[in-house]
């Protein structure tokens, strides 16, 4: 979901989400300079989704940077995504999550953190066209296995 439609999605799914455990995957991208790192005054988009949906709410910030050509085309992916989240439980779903779409989960503490994964994707974007892959990623090294707890 684009950025600039961030706000208004948050206002539209507030009621349905009541209770439930929401994956922000948004990235403050700022066209068209996309490859430079433009976080919101807020810090995050994760913590606008979290601000914006209240505490009844268990927002975890993940998937920034995992291209979702590379999770379509099924079976494991060759990068970690890092999740974020207020909520220990609600990140370690999503860990999970992230292992079961053939990623590896690494847990990146709390959503005030989101801003790290969520500027890496700018960065990323820009590895990509200087050295013209396709969905370049992250790797977590000296973590042996699943990276959950």
């Amino acid at each position: 979901m684009p950025f600039s439609s961030h706000d208004a999605t948050l206002a539209e799914i507030k009621d349905a989400v009541a209770g439930k455990i929401v994956v922000d995957a948004v990235v403050p991208l700022v066209p068209p300079r996309v490859s430079v790192v433009q976080l919101p005054p807020q810090g995050s988009a994760a913590q606008i989704a979290q601000a914006a949906l209240g505490d009844g709410v268990r927002v975890v910030s993940a998937f920034h940077n995992v291209g979702a050509a590379k999770l379509q085309a099924g079976g494991p992916v060759d990068c970690d995504v890092l999740v974020f989240s207020n909520d220990r439980a609600a990140r370690d779903t999503v860990i999970a999550l992230a292992d079961a779409a053939g990623t590896r989960g690494i847990d990146g503490g709390a959503l005030a953190n989101s801003v790290a994964g969520e500027a890496l994707t700018s960065i990323l974007i820009g590895i990509n066209r200087r050295y013209k892959v396709d969905c370049a990623g992250i790797r977590i090294t000296g973590i042996v296995g699943s990276a959950s707890k």
